[in-house]
């Protein structure tokens, strides 16, 4: 008997059923990360955030899940759909809520469709997205949308759904013995720029550190979150991630949080935190009461890169945007997402203007393969 039913919130689902059904060890799609999220005041629906999660279940047990939201604004995707909305709700019609099958405020790319890997996984996924599309036809949404998806993920998406993708920097590691050996696959340019902000830094006086997230006190937590939350207040931003949240990453996932750490004496003033699977490294958060020259590459590129460097790990993804990650080593790469929109007719003209945005994506990227920072040119 198969049944697909949908769950208010990650408590509802037992841990060890949900991951069992990852394929690997991406932190974001681990329920103690998504738990952590909403124990924490991060998925709030004021905030414009609804649990809603998927599973699958055949006689009971559960085979297929995806962490889904109804989602009442499109704020924390990274996938932006304002345009679309603003089109729509012109048209007197109510864009949101919309449901979205995502990993809230991660622009990391990873499976959405939690399947396992047996015979059975490309069916259950696709049971996983036709499940999504009834609910938004049952209940008259306005659309899906799949952020930063797998390659696994992409042949359970059918016709109905529309196709895009982006870029990213990431970086990734060819065996390097160390970050020397790293600069010197760089042309002399660029690696003569990263020779320069690493000196500024050092010349600082700062301490830099790297620090296992477990190895944190409750006091480093308490600053880290503070730094993060001011550099967003600076910006005018949100900072919709809580100070229980961070406390939570220390005491429940710190072996997979690493922290680099610039210390003035005793007086923490700038932090990025990552997490870190087996394979990768996962820049997030930054944070800084300083203007130190420098001291941003440091803590969020070139501290990550020593560690990846140091612990053999294959990729370091620093995060979404930022042309300036590629005279520093990172490489663009393609992401994709798929969106249902229920109504045909505007479905078409999204799919026509998205076809237009593919060719100037795809142009995009080989242009910066064009300027790859290597020496031996493009990558």
């Amino acid at each position: 008997m198969i049944e697909a039913r949908f769950h208010a919130g990650m408590c509802e689902i037992p841990a060890q059923a949900w991951d069992a059904l990852r394929t690997d060890d991406n932190p974001f799609l681990s329920h103690a990360f998504l738990l952590g999220l909403e124990q924490t005041g991060c998925i709030r629906e004021d905030w414009g955030w609804r649990a809603h999660h998927l599973g699958i279940y055949d006689s009971g047990v559960l085979i297929g899940a995806a962490p889904l939201y109804l989602k009442g604004n499109s704020h924390g995707e990274f996938v932006f759909d304002w345009s679309w909305a603003s089109a729509w709700e012109r048209a007197g019609r109510d864009y949101y809520p919309k449901l979205l099958n995502a990993v809230p405020y991660s622009p990391v790319p990873g499976t959405r469709l939690l399947a396992g890997n047996t015979p059975r996984s490309a069916d259950i996924r696709e049971a996983l997205v036709e499940a999504m599309r009834a609910l938004a036809d049952e209940a008259g949404l306005s659309s899906v949308h799949a952020n930063f998806l797998d390659a696994n993920d992409l042949p359970a998406f059918g016709d109905h759904w529309l196709v895009r993708t982006d870029v990213q920097f990431h970086w990734p590691n060819r065996d390097y013995a160390d970050f020397d050996q790293f600069l010197t696959t760089l042309n002399h340019k660029k690696r003569k720029n990263i020779r320069h902000e690493r000196a500024q830094v050092a010349r600082s006086g700062l301490r830099v550190e790297m620090r296992d997230g477990d190895s944190l006190s409750a006091d480093a937590w308490r600053r880290i979150h503070a730094l993060y939350e001011s550099t967003f207040d600076a910006k005018g931003n949100h900072a919709a991630l809580t100070r229980a949240f961070f406390d939570y990453l220390g005491q429940e996932m710190g072996r997979h949080v690493q922290a680099s750490l610039a210390w003035d004496g005793d007086r923490l003033i700038a932090m990025a935190l990552f997490l870190q699977s087996s394979q990768c490294l996962y820049g997030r958060y930054w944070g800084c009461e300083a203007d130190i020259p420098g001291l941003h590459f440091e803590l969020c590129y070139y501290q990550g890169i020593e560690h990846a460097i140091r612990h053999g790990l294959s990729r370091f993804e620093p995060g979404a945007q930022g042309e300036h990650k590629l005279a520093r080593g990172f490489l663009p790469i393609t992401t994709h997402s798929r969106h249902y929109l229920a109504d045909k007719g505007f479905r078409a003209a999204v799919r026509t203007a998205l076809a237009r945005e593919a060719e100037h994506i795809d142009a995009y990227r080989h242009d910066l393969l064009d300027h790859s920072p290597y020496a031996h040119g493009r990558d």
